[in-house]
């Protein structure tokens, strides 16, 4: 009897662990409308060693915008790099793509300059805002990554990720999601 309870205890945790995990909400939300211009620290792209604004330069194209905390991370680089390779496939419809790195760590526009040699980003823009984000764009201060997918300035997908929680497959179903962004045929 005191195994059932104990099995069940442990089921119901760790039930209530994946609906937490499911309930962070960073960025804007889909029906939303992208909240407007900012202007970041652009690291390489058209704009690089400048401030500019990449909701403005993107318009209404399908765009993935990612507001990513830790660099380092090898998920965040792995999504970095697939999301830049799904961008560039999509170039004839104009798809654009930006992530902007939420700190105030010193040299980090070197490590990002970097990181865009290294993987030979060729459309994805690597960019520098505060360590809060943008005002109007409520990306939450526990969320690592924070991945929002739109066209015409109105989101259409948005997931959010604790340090360390993105996965391969969740980087899957991110890139299988870019289709919700793009024109039909």
């Amino acid at each position: 009897m005191i195994r059932k309870l104990f099995a069940t205890t442990a089921a119901i945790a760790l039930v209530a662990g994946f609906a937490g995990a499911a309930e962070l909400k960073s960025g804007p939300q889909p029906g939303e409308k992208v909240p407007g211009p900012f202007v970041p620290l652009n690291i390489n792209g058209g704009s690089a060693g400048e401030k500019h604004c990449l909701y403005c330069e993107n318009g209404t194209n399908p765009v993935v915008m990612i507001f990513a905390r830790t660099p380092e991370c090898p998920g965040t680089q792995k999504l970095i790099k697939a999301v830049d390779e799904t961008t560039a496939k999509n170039s004839s419809c104009k798809m654009g793509s930006f992530v902007v790195f939420l700190s105030d760590e010193e040299k980090l526009d070197a490590k990002l300059k970097e990181m865009a040699e290294k993987e030979k980003l060729k459309k994805l823009v690597l960019s520098i805002d505060s360590p809060s984000g943008p005002q109007k764009y409520n990306v939450n201060k526990d969320a690592d990554l924070t991945v929002v997918l739109y066209t015409d300035r109105e989101v259409k997908v948005s997931h959010a990720f604790k340090k360390g929680e993105i996965k391969d497959a969740d980087i899957e179903a991110i890139l299988k999601d870019v289709s919700k962004i793009l024109p039909t045929k």
